[in-house]
């Protein structure tokens, strides 16, 4: 495969040199504390995105503050070139997936809230603690220091340098607390809306975790399961008829636990490793335990492989639950796909997907090595559907001197400021390379 030219030559790498002097650790860890300390769940993004919006104008940007209803917004700001080159969205999302407040998160998230599950900074050495500290918003923080780098520096662009970062990025519907009425707040909802209103490029970025280039990335379908049974009570089981929809909603989870690897495996190519989990299970009243429910519903999370599309997936997840409910005839249930976003895929030889390689190289001075077997899904997505070749770069994950082990919350809620030095060089280097180069003509 043959690789546009997408290495640096000398005029460029002064350029790159001169942005990369002035990004500094102390400017991010300010860009990430300014972000951790403005809570921002899916939703309600609006200050979070106004607060962003000043400091993209400060930094010389033409910066807008971009209404999606009175609690959520993106922040979208553009460098303009000369208009003879092409342009590239430098794009992050903004939202975190858990809100920060005890009386919603726990117990869910464990016993208690830690201090990297709170949306109050802690700088702590060279990691910041807080809610999102690393995903999303210490990888905004290196989108948002990249363009304040290359402004700041007076690189003469050729196309355009479009800053995206969007509310409603996180694998979430809205909350149904305080007031909040859109279901449609998350899955990617500030990206489409980004888009829809104009703010278009010839190529984008996204900023979210790994450590590699990455040009596909699974898609997701989630599906709800309503396991149907008998309202009795306790004292009647023994006289009336009884089918337990807990009980029975607990065969369909533990046939299903034992399908998701199955189905894994089958759709495991490329960099992509689709899995799947039970995700809730609601029925019955707690208050009451002496009777049992009618229903029982169950969601799934079923992440697809790009070349799947959610038809397919949708008659895969069928044919496993006629199987269940066939070797056990006693189980009732019906179910929906209720959420769809396809996997996508830029092919690999695009320019984004080869100048981010180039800038990772630059950085590691080896060739690039792709991370597989994912299975996490971006807003990727949504730039590439609408059309945009678009590339996934970011952090590596927290290291042992980080002051908390590596789990799920942490690597959220902590950010090695010197991951993000590095991702924000990165950044540029891709930046310089697509945006200084002139358009090519047919």
């Amino acid at each position: 495969m043959t690789r546009p030219n997408t290495r640096l030559n000398g005029q460029q790498q002064a350029w790159a040199e001169s942005a990369w002097r002035l990004i500094t650790p102390e400017r991010l860890t300010e860009l990430v504390v300014g972000m951790v300390d403005i809570p921002s769940p899916t939703g309600e993004e609006a200050e979070l995105a106004g607060w962003l919006t000043t400091t993209l104008d400060h930094a010389g940007l033409d910066a807008h503050y971009q209404v999606i209803d009175d609690r959520q917004a993106n922040a979208v700001a553009r460098l303009r070139g000369d208009g003879s080159g092409e342009d590239l969205l430098l794009y992050a999302p903004i939202d975190t997936l858990t809100v920060g407040d005890p009386e919603e998160d726990v117990p869910w998230v464990g016993p208690e809230l830690r201090a990297d599950m709170r949306p109050r900074a802690e700088v702590r050495g060279h990691h910041v603690l807080g809610l999102g500290a690393s995903n999303p918003k210490g990888h905004g923080a290196a989108v948002v220091a990249a363009a304040e780098a290359i402004a700041r520096a007076g690189i003469p662009l050729r196309g355009d340098l479009v800053v995206g970062l969007g509310a409603g990025g996180m694998p979430t519907n809205g909350r149904t607390t305080r007031g909040l009425t859109r279901h449609n707040a998350g899955q990617g909802s500030g990206c489409s809306f980004l888009l829809e209103q104009g703010w278009w490029a010839d190529h984008a970025l996204i900023a979210k975790p790994g450590w590699a280039v990455s040009w596909e990335e699974v898609g997701l379908c989630w599906f709800e399961i309503r396991v149907r049974g008998t309202y009795t009570y306790v004292g009647s089981r023994h006289r009336m008829p009884y089918r337990n929809a807990v009980a029975h909603a607990a065969t369909v989870i533990d046939a299903l636990e034992r399908w998701f690897p199955e189905y894994a495996a089958r759709h495991t190519d490329g960099l992509v490793a689709p899995q799947g989990i039970v995700s809730s299970v609601e029925g019955g009243w707690p208050r009451m335990a002496a009777v049992t429910p009618a229903l029982c519903r169950i969601m799934v999370d079923l992440r697809t492989n790009p070349r799947s599309t959610p038809a397919d997936v949708r008659r895969e997840f069928a044919a496993a639950v006629d199987a269940i409910t066939a070797a056990h005839p006693e189980i009732e249930l019906d179910w929906d796909m209720v959420l769809s976003i396809p996997g996508t895929q830029t092919p690999e030889d695009a320019p984004v997907v080869a100048a981010a390689k180039a800038a990772w190289e630059e950085s590691v001075g080896r060739l690039h090595e792709p991370i597989t077997g994912t299975s996490g899904a971006t807003d990727a997505n949504i730039l590439r559907s609408r059309g945009l070749p678009t590339a996934r770069i970011g952090m590596d994950r927290i290291g042992p001197d980080a002051p908390l082990p590596l789990d799920f919350p942490s690597g959220m809620n902590v950010v090695d400021i010197r991951e993000a030095h590095r991702l924000t060089r990165t950044l540029v280097h891709a930046a310089i390379a697509l945006c200084t180069q002139e358009r090519s003509t047919p």
